[in-house]
């Protein structure tokens, strides 16, 4: 691969993807609302303004790329809010489907021009979209709106399978960022295990949801 979005890339796995794509020498192009100091330091292509749930900025963000070809697209802008039963802040709720579900469906409409066959579509998302393997319940709207972009991610490999790109659904693992409260794995490590995945992504395992590590998740 030599090009590669990456949505929500100003700290976190994002930024660490984009580090490490750099690293390899690929051309990496960082989207993201506000940058981080740590993200314009890395010197690749930063976007910033871009809200992955306001149609408007994912408009602007295609006018900016227009003629830019993608070898991967990887939308990992995402939010996190803890609702229970309890408490079903349903504001909260819709805001995580905008963002976690609508927004990589949005980002990958508008760029549709920018792959090509043979280019390659992740989105992040969450062993806690998975339905079989939910044995807790609570948040509501991160688990809902996670099984929904898996949705959107299984649609899309037979849809864009049509062209000759494939799509995989990816969850990073418990990962130490703002998000978690700093609670799990090193985002280094997560994100290459998420780039080891998409290295490994093809038409023959396309619309299938993927651990970082490298195993299989149920739906």
């Amino acid at each position: 691969m030599t090009s590669i979005l990456v949505t929500g890339a100003n700290r976190g796995i994002g930024l660490e993807i984009c580090r490490l794509m750099q690293d390899r020498g690929c051309t990496v192009f960082a989207t993201c609302r506000t940058p981080s100091a740590a993200l314009s330091a890395l010197g690749v292509n930063v976007i910033p303004g871009i809200d992955v749930s306001d149609p408007v900025s994912i408009a602007s963000l295609a006018e900016s790329l227009n003629g830019i070809h993608l070898d991967v697209l990887l939308n990992n802008a995402g939010i996190l809010t803890r609702e229970t039963l309890d408490d079903l802040d349903f504001e909260r709720i819709q805001k995580q489907f905008e963002v976690n579900a609508m927004g990589p469906l949005r980002v990958i409409n508008a760029l549709r021009n920018n792959l090509s066959s043979n280019s390659k579509v992740g989105i992040i998302t969450s062993r806690v979209g998975s339905i079989e393997d939910n044995g807790s319940g609570g948040i509501y709207g991160y688990r809902m709106s996670k099984a929904a972009a898996n949705m959107v991610g299984k649609n899309l490999s037979l849809d864009l399978g049509k062209e000759g790109i494939p799509v995989i659904l990816l969850h990073p693992g418990l990962v130490a960022t703002e998000m978690t409260g700093r609670t799990g794995i090193d985002p280094s490590d997560a994100a290459q295990g998420i780039i080891e995945r998409i290295d490994e992504l093809s038409m023959d395992n396309t619309g299938t949801f993927w651990h970082a590590e490298g195993y299989q998740l149920p739906w």
